[in-house]
């Protein structure tokens, strides 16, 4: 049964130090999540692959702590996952950074495969959206197909794919059918040059607004 305090409610965070105490309600002490959690550790200790990815990430943290940018991150965490084959997910806008990742990996021994969001060109008018929820109304406009993409790097059979700017929700359908495991290089920000933190960072001046409500247009408010 869920309460109204979440971790977010939380200014202790004894969970990752251990050097105060818990408050009453923390999710870690609350008799209500020990099955949960026993569940959890089972998992980490007891199914390989899990395993594997659990050891190996923490392994990329606790040895090159503040070292490595992001995508050394994923060369390292690669390495040690022991992953040969690695699928790019790439938005078509950042194509051109897909395109050096794919140097960079093969530089350090892998087998990059990448493929594109507008894979298969079917116009979104398949997908059943209107014309006018186009950005461009009244011309062919490409879907993204993040299901295409995860379905063929699994007949690429990839080991590890990265997410490289995919939308909003394209992004949660090519986690959803992705048969790799799935991490991320770049995650889309078409206003803040891909930092979407950019904007909790300056809450109190420039991007006050998201903490206004963001306005839906008319018809949005009905859906």
């Amino acid at each position: 049964m869920s309460n109204n305090f979440s971790c977010t409610s939380c200014g202790v965070f004894n969970c990752a130090s251990q050097n105060g105490t818990y408050p009453g309600k923390c999710l870690t002490t609350s008799e209500e999540n020990e099955e949960i959690l026993e569940e959890c550790l089972d998992i980490y200790n007891k199914e390989p692959e899990i395993h594997k990815i659990a050891v190996a990430a923490a392994q990329v943290e606790g040895q090159y702590y503040g070292q490595l940018t992001r995508v050394e991150e994923i060369i390292v965490f690669a390495k040690k996952i022991k992953a040969k084959k690695i699928g790019i997910a790439s938005c078509m806008g950042l194509i051109q950074e897909s395109k050096i990742f794919e140097k960079v990996l093969k530089a350090n021994g892998f087998e990059p495969y990448g493929v594109i969001c507008k894979v298969g060109a079917k116009d979104k008018s398949a997908l059943g959206v209107r014309e006018e929820d186009k950005v461009r109304p009244g011309q062919h406009e490409s879907a993204c197909n993040p299901i295409m993409q995860a379905k063929l790097l699994n007949r690429e059979n990839t080991d590890l794919n990265v997410i490289c700017g995919l939308c909003v929700g394209h992004d949660s359908m090519f986690i959803k059918y992705s048969e790799a495991p799935v991490t991320y290089l770049v995650v889309k920000d078409r206003v803040l040059a891909h930092n979407p933190v950019g904007a909790l960072y300056t809450n109190g001046s420039y991007y006050k607004r998201i903490l206004q409500g963001v306005s839906l247009r008319e018809e949005d408010k009905e859906l």
